[in-house]
């Protein structure tokens, strides 16, 4: 029997490019358009997406200045379809 020498392939790994730090994640398929998120952010951060039809038939709410959102999940709140998820940015020590 010959020993074989070949190694197997190695899985790379390679690290993903970064996606700039986005603090809300909307489920559109599921959004109605109530609007009851966009009148509960004080930050004006979400706007009603009229370019969009979702599955559902409704203009889907969208991020219009993520980088005004305080991650404070008043919009979740008020989402009587769970469709926010919010996250917050890391705190620097």
């Amino acid at each position: 029997m010959i020993a074989s020498t070949a190694t197997a392939p190695s899985r790379g790994r390679g690290r993903r490019p970064r996606r700039p730090f986005s603090p809300l994640e909307i489920a559109t398929d599921r959004c109605k358009g109530c609007g009851l998120c966009i009148d509960a952010c004080p930050w004006n951060v979400l706007a009603l997406d009229e370019s969009v039809v979702n599955a559902l038939g409704y203009h889907p709410v969208r991020v219009i200045d993520a980088a005004a959102c305080r991650s404070d999940a008043l919009c979740a709140r008020v989402c009587p379809d769970a469709v926010f998820t919010v996250y917050a940015r890391r705190r620097l020590a």
